[in-house]
């Protein structure tokens, strides 16, 4: 692979030293000719080969076809990185007239809180809806950010609707093998009528979870170089978040303390109801209402 980190002007200067004068603008239109751009480093290659990793993403897309025909709804979920809330130092720049003066380092001690954002992103109507925790990333506050969800936009936005696709990575409050959310998806489904369908991403492949390119970098964008002073700042600034394909934003501030470390009910795994898929069930499951 061919490269350089050099700017046009810089360019221009070393062209003008082999006796060659151009323009800025035409070291502009040659880097465009010949297909060169500005590129980020993506995170493309996987740090380790899992086992029917390619058959999970095949069934993922016939998930989403499936889906997509229907009245049902798809849903991309995952938490983004907590942010800190206090005069801590945040990257990015701002219009302002008076300089932003934060603490001179950023211990999480000096911190005021934290908030936690839960995204639901719907493919089908590109909207997303953040649900900001304030205390910990459960499997308990995950579920009920889902809940909330259909409670305040579901319903609403898909009134016909019989399951709910669920596609999301297997780590972290929603990990494939935490059985305390697997409770949550069950209790979420017996109360609203709706089968709630989840499929994992197979480890070390969560980057490729829509949510992770459609909704979290526009909502970093949207809070770069402002100081979190409170809640409802994070809130207004993931409001803000808007792109050129139309997508919009909501979010709502759960202010619930949840306990870390909180188990399944007892007899809950031997009991439960969820039906696992015969191919790859591990990764591939379904919480189906259970009526009375």
């Amino acid at each position: 692979m061919i490269w350089t980190d050099l700017t046009c002007s810089e360019i221009r200067e070393k062209l003008k030293n082999e006796g060659i004068i151009v323009g800025k603008q035409i070291v502009k239109n040659l880097l465009l000719k010949h297909r060169y751009k500005k590129r980020k480093i993506q995170r493309r290659r996987t740090i380790k080969q899992v086992v029917n990793r390619n058959e999970q993403f095949e069934k993922i897309a016939k998930l989403r076809e499936e889906y997509s025909k229907s009245q049902n709804p798809i849903l991309s979920v995952d938490t983004k990185k907590r942010e800190l809330i206090g005069n801590l130092h945040r990257a990015g720049a701002v219009y302002s007239q008076e300089e932003q003066a934060s603490c001179d380092h950023d211990y999480p001690t000096l911190a005021k809180g934290v908030a936690i954002p839960h995204g639901i992103y719907d493919v089908k109507k590109n909207t997303a809806h953040i649900n900001i925790g304030t205390s910990h990333e459960t499997s308990e506050f995950a579920c009920d950010s889902l809940k909330k969800w259909w409670t305040e936009k579901g319903q609403i936005d898909y009134p016909n609707a019989t399951s709910i696709l669920i596609l999301m990575d297997g780590g972290g409050s929603n990990s494939s093998r935490r059985y305390v959310f697997k409770e949550g998806l069950q209790n979420i489904a017996n109360e609203i009528g709706v089968e709630i369908r989840i499929a994992h991403y197979p480890p070390y492949t969560s980057k490729w979870n829509l949510i992770e390119h459609r909704l979290f970098p526009h909502i970093t964008r949207s809070m770069q170089g402002v100081m979190l002073k409170d809640h409802e700042m994070v809130k207004y600034l993931i409001e803000k978040t808007k792109t050129k394909t139309g997508l919009k934003v909501t979010a709502s501030i759960i202010n619930k303390v949840y306990e870390i470390g909180k188990e399944a009910t007892k007899g809950f795994k031997e009991t439960m109801k969820i039906k696992f898929d015969e191919i790859l069930g591990q990764w591939n499951y379904r919480a189906i209402p259970i009526q009375g």
